[in-house]
């Protein structure tokens, strides 16, 4: 792997130390589990509205290049197969891939799983129509560094869905002392809150890295019924934002 990376080593480990887990819905990732069906409801929509694509039809996606970066066991990179997209999953932590393939393979998908980054894909050459890039921004060196790398991938009328956590206190007490404390949902440590990267601070972000902004919503955790919507207004902890390459 190349020494031009915004890949944090510390990051990597924490995730490397969890990679069997990926597919337990009770284990330490049980917080995604949860999760991704708010996830795939945007992206799917996003998609669909940038591509005018059906998803009530078979294959919607199909003709579509999508890269899952940070794809972990591959709980969005498996959506999208199924939908018909030509996919590559790409994770810096080596011990993802694997775990990853295995379940591909058992589910009968074909996924292009690889060990490496986005600095390194982008040097490479890859295109893609779709870049997800899910809960990953909080985790890197040099978040612009990162994004520009992304906004590279993208082929022009490329879209971009990326989702990370808002820095206020409210996320300080639901994404480290609720999640990683009280509920135990995920190990103490996972995510440094200083890292957390506000709305605007994001647009900002994508705007900087050549990427034009259209959409943002909230995803928003209701304890009483237990589920994970999305929401206009709400953005205060989880949210998720769409770009496009113009």
């Amino acid at each position: 792997m190349s020494l031009n990376t915004t890949v944090d080593p510390s990051e990597v480990a924490k995730f490397e130390a969890m990679a069997a887990e990926w597919w337990d819905p009770n284990g330490k990732f049980k917080p995604l589990h949860m999760l991704n069906p708010c996830r795939l409801d945007y992206i799917t929509s996003q998609i669909a509205a940038e591509f005018d694509r059906d998803v009530t039809q078979a294959l919607p996606f199909k003709g579509l290049r999508i890269l899952d970066i940070g794809c972990g066991g591959g709980l969005l990179s498996e959506p999208m197969a199924r939908l018909g997209a030509e996919v590559v999953g790409a994770d810096a932590a080596p011990r993802n891939i694997p775990v990853a393939r295995l379940h591909a393979e058992q589910s009968g998908l074909a996924i292009d799983y690889r060990h490496t980054t986005a600095e390194d894909m982008a040097a490479a050459g890859e295109r893609f129509d779709v870049v997800l890039n899910m809960e990953v921004v909080e985790h890197v060196s040099d978040p612009l560094a990162y994004l520009t790398a992304c906004q590279t991938l993208l082929k022009p009328g490329g879209l971009m869905v990326c989702s990370t956590l808002n820095r206020n206190p409210k996320s300080y007490l639901m994404a480290i002392i609720g999640a990683e404390h009280v509920m135990r949902w995920l190990p103490k440590g996972t995510h440094d809150w200083k890292k957390f990267i506000t709305p605007d601070e994001l647009y900002d972000l994508i705007r900087r890295a050549g990427l034009d902004p259209v959409d943002r919503k909230g995803m928003v955790f209701n304890p009483v019924s237990w589920r994970w919507s999305l929401s206009a207004r709400d953005l205060s902890v989880n949210y998720v934002t769409a770009s496009v390459k113009r």
